[in-house]
C-alpha cells in the first residue's frame, strides 16, 4: 500500500542527498561474523557488533533511499544489500534477545525497523525490483517479524509504557501497511496486527503524565515519539483515524521545547544528552499539526547513528520550510516529571521525580547550570550501554550513579534506586523573578539519624544560584556536597571557578577536586571533575548555602 518512490525532496535538503549518493556509492558491507555476534554474551560489550550492524544499515538506509529518489537509479548494489540483510542470522541485536526466543524470530527495536525499510522499499519500488529479491524480502519480514507478531502471545516490550512500544508496534505495523495487500486474508491479518499496534500505541502515550514529559530525555522523546507519529500519519492515509488528535499528544509534542536550555541544547538528564538530534521531518508534522518550532538545522544522513528509516524517509518526504513561531517561553515545569526549567541569556534545570524511572538516574535534586553555549554544572547523560549498564551493576557506573550528580552524600551513603525513593515538590513558582523550587529529598536515602533532607533553589535569571540545603538529624552526620562538571575548577581559598563561567562564591572551604576518566555513550575517554565540598550536618537542624555566579 506504500506509495511508489519518493517525492522530489525540498530544496534545503541538497546537502542530505549529496549525504544519501555518497554513502550507497560505498562499497563495503561489514559482516556479522560469529565473533563478533558471541561478543556480548561472552564480554558484555554491545558496540563492536553494533558497530557492522548499523554501518549495515547505513548502506541500506543509503542505497534505498536513492533508488526511491531516482526513477532511473541502478538497482544493483541495492538488491545485493537486501539479499545480504535476508542473509543476516538475526534483525536483532543480541543484547535484545530473549532466553526461549529463536534470535531469528526475536522481534526488538531493530528487527521491527529492519522490517519497515525493507517493506517500504520493496513496496516503493514495485516491479522496478528483481522479483527474486522481492520475493525473498517478503519471506523473511514474514517470518522474522510478522509472524510473531500475529502470534497472540505478548512479546516481551508490550505492557511497559516505554519507546520499544512506539517503534516497535509502529515499525512493524508500518511494514505490514506496506506488505499486506487488498484480498480478504490480507485485510484480515492487517487488520489483526494495526490492532495490536494500536494497544501498543495506547500503551506507549499511558507512559505520560499530563504534562507530557518523557522521563527518558529528550533523546529517548526522538525515537519513540517519532515513531509513534509515523505509525499515526501511516494509519491515518489509511484509515482516516487520527490518533495525533489524543489531548495528551499536544503535550508530548511540545516537550523538547519545555526542556530547552537555548542554542540547540536541551536538558540532559537521565540517559539523554546535552545536544539530541531531532528528526527535521519529524519536527515539520509537528510544526503543521501542531504550531511547534520547525527545524532549524540542515539535516545530514549521519546525524543518526543506527540510520532508522522511519526518520530519513519522513524528512525526505515531509522537510519543508516553515516560519518559526514567536519566541517559547522563558520558564517551564513538568509537574508529572518534577522538572523546572529556566532559559535566557543563562539557563537552569533541576530534577524531582523518582530513583525507577525509565533509564533511570539515581539523581534526585540534581540541576545544571547553562552558559554561553555550555552546560557547565553538567549531567553525564547516557554511559556506554553495556550487558550491566542494564542490569544488577547499572549504578556501579559513573553516569547512572548518585556519585555522578550533583546531589549530596550523606554519612558516605549515596541515594538509593527504587520507586519509593521519591522526591516531594514542596514549592515551585516564583518570587517577583527569582524562580523557587523546593524539594524534599529525604526518601532517597537510608542513613540513620537522618530525620529530613530538603534542597531548595532560588535562581536569579541574571546568573545567580542559591542552593540551600536543610538538614535535621538526630545525630552529627558528614555530609559530602557534590558538584559535576566536564571542566575541571580552579580553587582558591574563597571560590572554585570552572573556566570563567561559574564561580562557586560560598560554601567550600574544605573542597577538594577529583578528576574521574569513564567512557561516553559511544565509548570514547569522558573526562569528569567532582568537586567535593566536605560539610559537618550537627544534631539537630541545620543549613548549608552555596552560591554560584554566572558570567
Amino acid at each position: 500500500m506504500a506509495e511508489p518512490g519518493l517525492p522530489r525532496p525540498a530544496a534545503a535538503l541538497t546537502s542530505l542527498v549529496r549525504d544519501i549518493r555518497a554513502a550507497a556509492a560505498e562499497d563495503t558491507m561489514p559482516e556479522l561474523t560469529f565473533a563478533a555476534y558471541r561478543d556480548f554474551a561472552d564480554t558484555g560489550n554491545r558496540l563492536r557488533y553494533e558497530d557492522r550492524y548499523f554501518r549495515r544499515r547505513a548502506r541500506l538506509a543509503a542505497r534505498a533511499a536513492q533508488a526511491l529518489l531516482d526513477p532511473g537509479a541502478d538497482l544493483g548494489p541495492l538488491a545485493d544489500t537486501l539479499w545480504s540483510v535476508c542473509d543476516e542470522y538475526t534483525w536483532a541485536l543480541p543484547a535484545h534477545e530473549r532466553h526461549g526466543t529463536r534470535p531469528e524470530r526475536c522481534v526488538d527495536l531493530f528487527a521491527a525497523e529492519t522490517a519497515h525499510t525493507l517493506a517500504e522499499t520493496v513496496a516503493g519500488l514495485g516491479d522496478r525490483l528483481d522479483p527474486r529479491v522481492a520475493e525473498r524480502v517478503r519471506d523473511e519480514v514474514e517470518r522474522r517479524v510478522f509472524a510473531p507478531y500475529a502470534d497472540e502471545r505478548p512479546l516481551a516490550w508490550e505492557g511497559f509504557g516505554n519507546n520499544w512500544e512506539a517503534v516497535c508496534g509502529g515499525a512493524v505495523g508500518m511494514a505490514a501497511l506496506a506488505l499486506l495487500g487488498d484480498s480478504p486474508g490480507d485485510r484480515d491479518r492487517l487488520g489483526a496486527m494495526l490492532d495490536r499496534s494500536r494497544r501498543a500505541m495506547a500503551s506507549y502515550l499511558a507512559g505520560f503524565g499530563d504534562d507530557g514529559g518523557c522521563a527518558e530525555g529528550v533523546d529517548y522523546w526522538v525515537y519513540g515519539f517519532g515513531y509513534f507519529v509515523y505509525f499515526a500519519e501511516a494509519l491515518r492515509a489509511y484509515t482516516g483515524e487520527d490518533l495525533l488528535a489524543a489531548p495528551k499528544v499536544r503535550e508530548i509534542a511540545a516537550f523538547p521545547h519545555r526542556v530547552a536550555l537555548g542554542g540547540g541544547a536541551y536538558v540532559p538528564f537521565s540517559d539523554g544528552s546535552e545536544r539530541p538530534w531531532l528528526p527535521a521531518g519529524l519536527l515539520t508534522r509537528l510544526a503543521e499539526r501542531f504550531g511547534t518550532p520547525p527545524p532549524s538545522v540542515v539535516p545530514s544522513l549521519h546525524d543518526d547513528h543506527c540510520y532508522r528509516w522511519g526518520h530519513l524517509s519522513r524528512t525526505l518526504s515531509w522537510h519543508r520550510p516553515l516560519s518559526a513561531p514567536e519566541e517559547a517561553e522563558t520558564s517551564s515545569y513538568l509537574p508529572d516529571l518534577g522538572w523546572a526549567v529556566h532559559r535566557g541569556r543563562h539557563a537552569f534545570a533541576a530534577k524531582g521525580g523518582h530513583n525507577d524511572e525509565p533509564h533511570n538516574h539515581n539523581d534526585l535534586g540534581h540541576f545544571v547550570l547553562h552558559t554561553q553555549g555550555e552546560s557547565v554544572l553538567d549531567d553525564l547523560g547516557a554511559g556506554e550501554y553495556t550487558a550491566e549498564y542494564f542490569r544488577a551493576g547499572r549504578y556501579d557506573a559513573l553516569q547512572p550513579s548518585a556519585l555522578g550528580h550533583s546531589v549530596p552524600v550523606v554519612d558516605g551513603q549515596a541515594q538509593l534506586p527504587g520507586r519509593d525513593r521519591a522526591a516531594k515538590v514542596l514549592r515551585h513558582g516564583f518570587d517577583g523573578g527569582t524562580l523557587c523550587f523546593d524539594l524534599d529529598l529525604t526518601s532517597a536515602y537510608r542513613v540513620a539519624g537522618l530525620r529530613s533532607l530538603v534542597r531548595r533553589f532560588r535562581w536569579f535569571p541574571e546568573g545567580r544560584l542559591e542552593l540551600t540545603d536543610e538538614i535535621d538529624a538526630e545525630r552529627a552526620l558528614p555530609i559530602d556536597e557534590i558538584f559535576i562538571s566536564r571542566r575541571r575548577p580552579a580553587l582558591s581559598a574563597t571560590a572554585a571557578d570552572w573556566g570563567g563561567l561559574v564561580r562557586l562564591m560560598r560554601g567550600m572551604p574544605q573542597a577538594v577536586v577529583e578528576e574521574l576518566l569513564t567512557t561516553d555513550h559511544h565509548g570514547q575517554p569522558d573526562h569528569v571533575y567532582r568537586l567535593r565540598c566536605p560539610v559537618l550536618a550537627p544534631a539537630g537542624r541545620s543549613t548549608h548555602r552555596f552560591v554560584f555566579e554566572l558570567r
